[in-house]
C-alpha cells in the first residue's frame, strides 16, 4: 500500500461513482495503470464493494437503537449464524469484555422496535440480557477511513 493507492481509496470513498478515467486524472495515473491497481485493490480485499449511503428516514426507517447484548459464551457461532439473518441489523460488532455484542439496529418507529426487540432479538441463540438506548441524533454520519493509519 503506497501513497498512490491511499489516493485512490481516498477518492473512491468521497465519490464511489467516479469513472475510472477520472479517478486516474485525479491520481495522475495513465487509466490502464489506476486500473490494474484499482483491480489490485479489489482482489486484495482492500476495497470490500461499492454501495450507495441510503437516508434510513427517507425510506421509512427513522428510527434507531444501539443494543448491547450480554450472551452465553458457549452460543456466540449460533448468534452471529442467527443475527446475519435480521434485516434490521445493519450493524453489529462482538465486543471484549461485557457486554458481548452493540448491534445497530434500525425499524419505523418505537412500536416497530417493541416487536422486533420481542419476537426475534430477544429470541437470538444464547441471549441472557439486552440494553437498548435511543439514537437521539446522527452527529457524525460514517465517514471515509482517514488517509493514514
Amino acid at each position: 500500500m503506497d501513497a498512490v493507492d491511499r489516493k485512490i481509496l481516498a477518492e473512491l470513498q468521497r465519490d464511489g461513482r467516479i469513472t475510472v478515467t477520472d479517478l486516474a486524472q485525479r491520481v495522475q495515473l495513465s487509466i490502464s495503470r489506476c486500473q490494474r491497481r484499482l483491480r489490485e485493490l479489489e482482489r486484495d480485499g482492500v476495497i470490500r464493494g461499492y454501495r450507495a449511503v441510503v437516508d434510513a428516514a427517507a425510506v421509512g426507517f427513522g428510527f434507531e437503537a444501539l443494543v448491547f447484548v450480554k450472551l452465553r459464551l458457549d452460543t456466540m457461532a449460533d448468534f452471529d449464524r442467527a443475527l446475519a439473518g435480521v434485516p434490521n441489523v445493519v450493524e453489529a460488532q462482538r465486543l471484549f469484555g461485557s457486554p458481548d455484542y452493540l448491534l445497530r439496529v434500525v425499524t419505523a418507529d418505537l412500536a416497530s422496535y417493541q416487536r422486533l426487540y420481542e419476537e426475534t432479538l430477544a429470541k437470538l441463540p444464547g441471549v441472557r440480557g439486552l440494553t437498548s438506548t435511543i439514537v437521539m441524533k446522527q452527529v457524525i454520519e460514517p465517514r471515509p477511513l482517514p488517509a493514514q493509519p
